[in-house]
């Protein structure tokens, strides 16, 4: 009974590592999410447009602005819309939602600069990443401040399944 036992633990655990292990498409998209940051960090925006949708992307910002329509930009665009600063991704966490479409959901956070401000950023952050002719590209964007203070009211209707 000690052996079936240990057996069955070991099944449970071996199943639940299985399940949490990262789909090919989720490793790929995070290989990609983390050269596309690292290049927009280091102001490499051939890189950057690279990594992004051929049709352009879909984007919402964290200034509280309007969703942005279907953007398509170029290095020039990048480099004369880019404010300094150091910034960082943390927490990614990839989802497959299809064969050809990957969900980042994380938070991007650190200092931004421009001439006349330097203040904190940190956003909550969402990106669909989807495959284009084999490669894995960035399709949408959505930054949403992540400030202390007002948050959602929780309701009884939130804990009913």
């Amino acid at each position: 009974m000690k052996n079936l036992s240990m057996l069955f633990s070991l099944l449970v655990i071996f199943a639940v590592q299985v399940d949490a292990a990262p789909s090919k498409a989720e490793a790929a998209v995070e290989k990609a999410f983390t050269e596309y940051f690292q290049a927009r960090q280091k102001q490499d925006y051939k890189t950057v447009v690279a990594l992004e949708s051929a049709s352009g992307t879909m984007n919402t910002n964290s200034d509280g602005s309007f969703h942005k329509p279907l953007n398509k930009q170029s290095e020039a665009d990048w480099k004369a819309s880019t404010l300094g600063g150091a910034l960082t991704t943390y927490h990614p966490d990839f989802t497959q939602l299809s064969d050809d479409v990957v969900h980042v959901r994380f938070y991007y956070e650190g200092v931004i600069e421009t001439p006349s401000v330097t203040r904190d950023y940190r956003t909550r952050a969402s990106m669909n990443w989807v495959n284009e002719d084999g490669k894995w590209v960035a399709k949408t964007m959505h930054f949403s401040a992540a400030s202390f203070g007002d948050v959602t009211v929780t309701q009884a209707s939130d804990f009913e399944d």
